[in-house]
């Protein structure tokens, strides 16, 4: 089920990635793409459609700061669609278990290859996409790679400071 709670977050997201992270360029190959904690945190439930829906709206959101043509909307949509197949297989969790479900419950090892495979999957996508060229495969990879592990501090370490303690 949708909630204000939700878009809110969503919303935040999208207002951090374009008008903070979206400046950040170092180096020429490290692009923090936080927004995809969206993905990562957003609440299991049967019903996708609500959660594929935000998704689309805030690739949309960071394409529209970006200036980048839909790769962050094909990206963010291709991982929110896959979540459920990585929490299956890092959590072994059933469609019966997902109202319970929480990234917290859960071991730090199987959260960390969880989100660090759903963040390669995305900033491959993005950037294959944003080159559509074979020719500078070697830069695609760099930035991945270094995009991918900036990616994973601010989302890991954004995590921990914004936990609530139940």
């Amino acid at each position: 089920m949708l909630s204000i709670k939700h878009v809110f977050s969503m919303i935040g997201l999208l207002l951090l990635q374009g008008l903070v992270l979206n400046n950040i360029n170092f180096l020429d190959v490290i692009n923090p793409y936080a927004y995809i904690a969206f993905v990562f945190f957003y609440p299991l439930h049967k019903n996708r459609f609500p959660f594929l829906i935000l998704s689309f709206l805030l690739g949309l959101g960071i394409d529209f700061f970006s200036d980048s043509g839909g790769v962050h909307t094909s990206s963010i949509l291709v991982i929110a669609y896959l979540r459920l197949s990585f929490v299956k297989l890092f959590f072994k969790e059933l469609e019966s278990d997902f109202t319970l479900f929480t990234l917290k419950a859960e071991p730090l090892n199987n959260v960390l290859a969880y989100i660090t495979t759903l963040t390669l999957i995305h900033h491959l996508i993005l950037f294959f996409l944003a080159n559509l060229s074979f020719q500078n495969w070697f830069t695609v990879v760099i930035n991945v790679f270094s995009s991918a592990l900036f990616t994973l501090v601010l989302v890991v370490s954004g995590s921990f400071i914004f936990r609530r303690e139940a």
